[in-house]
């Protein structure tokens, strides 16, 4: 075996579909596999479309805990869900880490500063991902093993 074959080898894809369907949607690469999904490797045959390759420039993330990113939140005025009052603060931002709200914050734009500059130097893996989105009010941080980046 040559090294391409087992890189390639090492870094396939199975979709757990039958291969004798003749669903065509399951066969095609979607636009968010762009950079993540090879486009032009894939088996001849039943299996075209089904078995597909990670890009050579994709990764699959580690991972890191997330208790230290939540205690440094809360050091920076994050409020913890628990003790949130929606009547008290009702534009506040929800903040998550992993899918799980943990609190909200008043001040997201300089929380997020906070966040990027601590990645920024190297306190946090880079590997974590920073999402906020400003019109549904929340800031999403991403730590967890398995993300493909």
């Amino acid at each position: 075996y040559t090294f391409a074959s087992t890189l390639s080898h090492l870094r396939r894809t199975n979709t757990p579909i039958g291969r004798d369907g003749k669903l065509a949607k399951p066969r095609q690469l979607h636009n968010t596999h762009w950079g993540l999904v090879c486009p032009a490797e894939t088996p001849e045959g039943q299996a075209c479309g089904l078995v597909k390759n990670l890009s050579l420039m994709c990764y699959v993330s580690v991972g890191s805990p997330s208790e230290p990113l939540i205690e440094f939140m809360i050091n920076r005025g994050m409020e913890v869900v628990e003790e949130y009052e929606p009547l008290r603060y009702p534009h506040a931002t929800k903040i998550f880490v992993n899918g799980v709200w943990v609190g909200i914050h008043q001040d997201p734009k300089h929380l997020v500063n906070q966040v990027l500059d601590t990645r920024r130097k190297s306190y946090l893996q880079y590997e974590v991902s920073l999402i906020r989105d400003i019109r549904d009010q929340e800031f999403k941080i991403f730590s967890d093993a398995g993300r493909v980046m």
